[in-house]
């Protein structure tokens, strides 16, 4: 079996009436680059469980025909509506269980620790978050829906979360650094 050189990431923001969806590769040399990304329009649904199943065939799309390993999704952000907040929840679970099928692992992240990750601040506003990864990526321009940028944090998030991405291709993670000391004695420096 031949050496795998790309690892894939897809992100989603899920939602009822939006869908952001984004794909990152990976290479070797921890380069990524932006595969796909883009919104789901549901709003032409008027019925809650057709958009439910739109959302996980999409997904179920998206992973067939890219491939990616894992899936990283927007945790929904808890609001004063709890109707709104069981919607989003069952849009993120459509999503989850498309990639679970599919045998992707699956990470979820908070929009704080997403904002985190790339801006540095975790307060840092949707349109701050997209700049960065506009720069990131050297995009001439980014979707209208911030949705489609929320999701393409949650990939860029997972990435830059991994303890140790290139592990992906066939290293061995570890826990902690005793762990990584012990299978790596040769490069303790004393």
């Amino acid at each position: 079996m031949g050496e795998k050189r790309n690892y894939h990431i897809l992100g989603v923001d899920p939602g009822t009436n939006l869908f952001g969806y984004a794909l990152i590769k990976v290479d070797r040399r921890e380069r990524f680059e932006l595969e796909a990304l883009g919104v789901v329009h549901l709003q032409k649904y008027a019925d809650h469980y057709t958009k439910l199943q739109v959302v996980h065939e999409k997904i179920s799309f998206l992973i067939k025909n890219y491939r990616p390993e894992e899936l990283a999704v927007e945790a929904p952000f808890f609001g004063k509506n709890p109707q709104s907040m069981l919607k989003l929840g069952r849009a993120q679970g459509a999503a989850i269980v498309a990639a679970k099928l599919q045998g992707l692992a699956v990470t979820e992240y908070a929009p704080r620790k997403i904002k985190q990750s790339i801006t540095g601040n975790g307060n840092a506003s949707k349109e701050q978050l997209s700049i960065m990864l506009q720069r990131m990526f050297k995009l001439e321009v980014m979707p209208n829906d911030m949705d489609a940028s929320d999701a393409l944090g949650a990939a860029v998030c997972h990435y830059l979360q991994c303890s140790s991405p290139m592990a992906k291709f066939g290293g061995k993670k570890h826990k902690d650094w005793k762990s990584f000391v012990a299978s790596n004695p040769n490069r303790l420096k004393t």
